[in-house]
């Protein structure tokens, strides 16, 4: 069976919103989704997060934590992806997608993602109690 490690960066800002980007390919429905992505032959996970954040934001990007975790099958890959918890140190927003999946960037707020249409649904909980927590709102 296959093996694939991904990456993730959550990053809150100020004002209590989500950085996330839309992504898919050309002939199918675009999604809502952290920036993410496969880890590079010579990567550790957090060099996989930070570039991956550049590629498809174009901000820099420093890893602060370790925040979720998960991992499953589909068809005959076994995938792991750990999600950071990532601090912008840099860049401004910019489409740099070698793969040419992302389509849009932005901010969003906790009520927007409650009805977003998620690249991976399964991350919805886990996205709402963290910006909840962050922005100091606490889980509801």
């Amino acid at each position: 069976m296959d093996k694939w490690h991904g990456a993730a960066g959550v990053c809150v800002d100020e004002a209590g919103r989500l950085l996330m980007v839309l992504q898919g390919k050309p002939d199918e429905e675009k999604r809502w989704s952290v920036p993410s992505g496969g880890m590079e032959a010579g990567e550790t996970l957090e060099q996989c997060c930070v570039r991956e954040v550049w590629e498809e934001t174009g901000f820099r990007a420093r890893v602060v934590e370790q925040v979720f975790g998960k991992e499953g099958t589909v068809g005959s890959v076994e995938f792991s992806v750990t999600y950071y918890e990532i601090e912008l140190v840099g860049g401004t927003a910019a489409i740099q997608d070698p793969d040419g999946l992302i389509h849009d960037i932005a901010w969003k707020t906790a009520g927007e993602i409650e009805s977003l249409s998620l690249s991976f649904p399964e991350d919805r909980a886990f996205l709402l109690d963290y910006i909840r927590n962050k922005s100091g709102r606490g889980s509801l």
